[in-house]
């Protein structure tokens, strides 16, 4: 028998042991009745005990030690109380449970915690409807998940994990992109955090003996363990994640300065919806050397060149106006952009692409806890064959595969664990047997100790937070935001504050999803203001919605417009305003996003193709966020960007702050160059 099954096997025994007797119990008591524990020797127990204890505490199940005044550990007792072990009663209205029926389907697959939302799922929904049906009609669809990113990264992802609950020291090797250099690194793991589609490690780094950040997808090779010790640090004191979460880019470091950046009172609403928590504003005729409309909006920098990039981006209707240094680096840049454009590109020699190394995890080569995941599905398992006997069911072997998603032989091995849960004198929790197509379970005397449902482990708690958190109030079938308030109150914290943040729209469009999202429930028209910025222009639009989805740049509503006689999709960042009308529509079929293409790829049907050429200097970034087709000898690349108007191709130039060239088609070059000009000429007037 594998040591991972003879691992879990212990663990679930002693579990029910504790359980089934309701009273305090010794070491002693454990050694000689629960399975696992008889055949080992007294340093061998001591050793398994501890480790199972510790590792049961990790996962969310603490036992309760009672010392005596004096004496040896021999003399303490142990018990399980059952508040440690189930899960408190959470009492969903059928419409939070529809929506968190609606988040699972959504997410299921390519979600990074798509295993443990749905064990959440099944552990909230006990004694009631499943609520891993997925719903007839969705509202949303989502093109981009938090997915972990292939093999490699979901590993780490799941190490890391064990490390911040653990509070293990991490060693790894990181990609320095500023410094370009592999080097090693040694972090106690604080916080996950995920956002623009990367998840990020917030730890403290014992070679700065500071905070630090680092994208998982930069950490190459094996993540270990610095020792073997129970706990490698203390808790982290005066940390908090969300700080992380609302940061901008140009916030992430240390602190340079304080930018002073007009706004034009076309774009201040936009930019304060997206950048407000980050900064003060001041109307504009109260600063010198500004515009007398829009405002000032000032924020701390760590990271220049960032700044000059976003506010470059914003072309026209944003200048930097302070500090001097920072002004001028925006002057130098912009017009390094036009010069690059003015004349044909000289580019150096095509080269051989480097090669890109093979990136596998090894293993420690000694025992490691069992993966939460596993444990969680074995506990909602027991609970289900446990119901079924008690129903006198037989349960159907491809709806349960179906609803846990395993394959055949994963359930068989899982029933043949809990098949020998037992804890000596032939107490067993259940004995099940595969008939063909069903299962027949006869539950033992001690089965109802697995009978009601058990504490959501962390995992399991930080997934079903998570998939709220990166759905947010995007949902027309039921609140997420009072279901997630249940969820909280019943684990008694909230998971986002100690593991794991999702954050992902560039913008706060909370109010406005809220509104088109009754829209879309009722089938009620709905008329928008809407800000077209290419053409730096409102419109009012009255459109049909019909479903809300997330892409690479923030969440739009999917809507015929009857004026277009056509669907259309609208960032809702874009939208200032919303009304809902009192006018109802009947839904037209097949107006449908597809959220495979452009959401997920920002690929347009009609877009084009434009060779850009990245300097030396960014080359290392492009490599990894964009389609490069060509490395030249300089160290210089060219990448393909597909674009659908020469505005939006410009303001994506614009933001690479002079290290970007369009190099072909010609009227994109063209287009590039009238742009820049134009903030040329706005920055020196």
């Amino acid at each position: 028998m594998a040591k991972d099954t003879e691992k879990l096997i212990r663990q679930l025994s002693l579990i029910s042991f504790l359980m089934a007797e309701r009273r305090p119990v010794t070491a002693l008591e454990i050694k000689q009745e629960v399975e696992g524990y008889s055949g080992m020797n007294d340093d061998a127990f001591a050793r398994r005990f501890y480790a199972d204890r510790s590792e049961l505490a990790q996962l969310g199940i603490e036992l309760k030690v009672e010392k005596p005044a004096e004496g040896y550990y021999e003399a303490e007792t142990y018990t399980l109380p059952p508040e440690n072990y189930y899960l408190p009663a959470i009492e969903f209205a059928d419409a939070e449970l529809g929506a968190l029926r609606t988040s699972l389907s959504l997410l299921d697959g390519e979600f990074a915690y798509s295993e443990p939302l749905r064990l959440a799922l099944q552990q909230l929904s006990w004694g009631k409807p499943s609520p891993l049906t997925a719903p007839e009609q969705q509202s949303v669809e989502l093109g981009i998940k938090a997915g972990a990113g292939g093999r490699a990264l979901s590993q780490r992802l799941s190490k890391i994990e064990t490390a911040i609950f653990r509070r293990k020291t991490l060693v790894f090797e990181y990609y320095t992109m500023g410094r370009d250099a592999r080097e090693k690194r040694k972090v106690d793991p604080y916080h996950l955090l995920y956002r623009g589609g990367q998840f990020y490690l917030i730890g403290r780094s014992h070679e700065r003996d500071d905070i630090r950040v680092f994208r998982l997808s930069r950490i190459q090779g094996k993540v270990g363990y610095s020792s073997k010790a129970e706990h490698d640090f203390p808790p982290p004191e005066d940390f908090d994640p969300r700080s992380y979460a609302t940061r901008t880019d140009w916030q992430l470091g240390d602190t340079q300065g304080t930018a002073r950046i007009w706004l034009s009172d076309r774009v201040d609403w936009l930019v304060l919806r997206h950048f407000g928590h980050a900064g003060t504003t001041r109307p504009a005729s109260e600063v010198d050397g500004a515009p007398a409309d829009g405002i000032v909006f000032e924020t701390e920098y760590a990271d220049a060149r960032q700044v000059v990039a976003w506010v470059l981006g914003l072309g026209e209707r944003a200048r930097i106006i302070g500090p001097d240094e920072l002004a001028a680096a925006g002057e130098e840049r912009v017009k390094r952009v036009v010069e690059l454009h003015a004349e044909p590109l000289e580019l150096a020699k095509e080269v051989a692409p480097t090669a890109v190394e093979e990136d596998e995890e090894e293993s420690e080569g000694r025992e490691s806890p069992i993966r939460p995941e596993r444990f969680a599905r074995l506990v909602t398992l027991a609970g289900i064959l446990i119901s079924a006997a008690r129903r006198s069911d037989k349960l159907d072997v491809a709806e349960l595969r179906g609803n846990l998603q395993i394959s055949e032989q994963e359930l068989r091995e899982d029933i043949d664990v809990l098949n020998v849960v037992n804890f000596g004198g032939g107490s067993y929790v259940l004995y099940a047997e595969v008939q063909g197509d069903q299962i027949e379970v006869d539950p033992e005397p001690y089965g109802d100790n697995f009978a009601e449902p058990a504490r959501l482990l962390p995992l399991e708690a930080k997934a079903l937070v998570a998939a709220i958190d990166l759905i947010g109030e995007h949902l027309a079938e039921g609140s997420l935001a009072s279901a997630r308030e249940k969820i909280v109150a019943a684990l008694g914290g909230d998971p986002a504050h100690a593991g794991l943040q999702i954050t992902t729209a560039k913008g706060d469009d909370s109010e406005i999803a809220q509104v088109v999202s009754g829209a879309i429930s009722q089938n009620r028209l709905l008329e928008i203001e809407y800000y077209k910025e290419n053409e730096d222009a409102f419109s009012s639009r009255r459109i049909e919605p019909y479903k809300l989805m997330n892409g690479q740049e923030g969440w739009y509503v999917h809507a015929w417009d009857p004026d277009r006689d056509a669907p259309r999709s609208f960032r809702l960042d874009r939208i200032r305003s919303a009304t809902v009308q009192d006018e109802t529509f009947e839904r037209r079929p097949g107006v449908e996003p597809d959220v495979s293409s452009w959401p997920r790829t920002g690929e347009v049907p009609a877009s084009r193709q434009a060779r850009v050429w990245i300097s030396p200097d960014r080359a290392r970034w492009a490599k990894e966020d964009r389609r490069v087709v060509a490395e030249l000898a300089d160290g210089a690349v060219i990448v393909e960007l597909q674009y659908a108007g020469g505005d939006w191709l410009a303001r994506e130039i614009l933001k690479e702050a002079g290290d970007a060239v369009v190099v072909e088609p010609d009227e994109a070059v063209q287009a590039v160059r009238a742009a820049a000009e134009a903030v040329a000429g706005a920055v020196s007037r």
